[in-house]
């Protein structure tokens, strides 16, 4: 398969979410009907499956392979090169209850690199695009991930979720500020544009929430990092991840030391019983 150009592959990727901004105005968030999945992994709307539906025929072309939240996992994507990484509707919990912090996420992986990303929240008209080799945009004009030095005043996102489970209260006395914020792939687009210094998530995650954002944030300078420190690597086997932590390069230093200092509450939640993507 010949190596693809980081200008086509964001122009497809703008397609794809232009598809899904269409497909997703049939709906009004806020009032959309949501199930739980057979998984158990948390909500699912007809949304959901519409723009996975659209992405997939959009996006996917001979010997590419494929992985969605909302597809069965075909193995066969271990084979190839490249592979797209999607999130139809990351945020699906604040979809449905009309918070404007969800988003689609599309990744396009090679050799378990995440190498270009595009996020899009057409609920508040972001788009979040960018490769390594071209930088970041948001909405067509040029960013880059926060250049601060100390957590001292920092923006920080923190999951939602994870603040409303009490999984943050230990950081209370923190020197930075925590702004509870939806959809980790949304987090992780604000940091790769500037607008926050730092998020990471204290329990699993999946490839397809993350694959996309980890693209943008290190292609606009920053840096994103298991919460053990070590690189991440995508279109594995077992699609899920311990934790993530991402902010401008600075800061990489800063919060691992923060983050080793209170390894006890955030190890013990990371490698606890929750279900990934909450």
């Amino acid at each position: 398969m010949e190596k693809v150009s980081s200008d086509l592959i964001l122009t497809r990727i703008r397609e794809a979410l232009e598809a899904a901004g269409e497909t997703l105005s049939r709906f009004v968030p806020g009032a959309v009907v949501a199930t739980e999945k057979s998984s158990g992994r948390g909500p699912v709307t007809e949304a959901d499956h519409a723009v996975n539906r659209v992405l997939r025929k959009t996006l996917v072309r001979d010997e590419e392979g494929w992985l969605s939240e909302e597809s069965v996992d075909d193995l066969t994507r271990l084979s190839k090169k490249s592979v797209w990484v999607v999130d139809p509707l990351d945020g699906t919990q604040e979809f449905v209850a009309g918070i404007p912090e969800w988003c689609v996420s599309i990744a396009w992986v090679e050799q378990g690199l995440a190498v270009a990303g595009g996020i899009y929240n057409p609920a508040k008209q972001e788009l979040f695009m960018g490769t390594r080799a071209t930088g970041v945009t948001l909405n067509g004009k040029p960013v880059q991930a926060s250049q601060r030095t100390s957590l001292t005043g920092a923006l920080v996102l923190a999951s939602r979720s994870e603040v409303k489970r009490g999984e943050w209260d230990t950081l209370e006395n923190a020197p930075f500020v925590v702004r509870p914020t939806g959809s980790v792939a949304y987090k992780l687009a604000l940091v790769s544009a500037g607008l926050a210094d730092a998020t990471w998530t204290l329990s699993p995650k999946n490839e397809w929430d993350v694959a996309a954002g980890v693209a943008l944030v290190e292609s606009s300078g920053g840096f994103a990092l298991s919460l053990a420190n070590r690189p991440l690597a995508f279109n594995r086997k077992s699609s899920h991840l311990s934790g993530l932590v991402a902010g401008g390069l600075a800061l990489r230093k800063p919060i691992s030391r923060f983050l080793r200092d209170h390894h006890g509450p955030v190890g013990a939640v990371a490698g606890g019983n929750h279900r990934p993507g909450r």
